[in-house]
């Protein structure tokens, strides 16, 4: 697991260090106890585009698959955004 752990830390090298931030929060503290359709629903997220990404965070819309959802929103709640 520490190969795909470092793997997906640079995944979560983002544009902007918010993102960095707020993506690497779920990689650090959520996904080593995830469920394992959870943390792929993780890996999907990180192929998103940033502005996707940013506005799915922020609230503005919403991700079409449910498992990056679950996973948006835990972000939003651990972060208040």
């Amino acid at each position: 697991m520490d190969d795909e752990i470092k793997r997906l830390r640079w995944r979560c090298r983002r544009g902007t260090r918010e993102l960095d931030q707020l993506v690497g929060w779920w990689l650090e503290q959520r996904y080593p106890d995830a469920a394992a359709d959870l943390r792929q629903g993780f890996a999907d997220l990180l192929e998103q585009q940033d502005p996707d990404l940013w506005d799915w965070i922020m609230g503005r819309s919403a991700p079409p698959d449910p498992l990056q959802a679950r996973v948006i929103d835990e972000i939003r709640t651990r972060h208040r955004v």
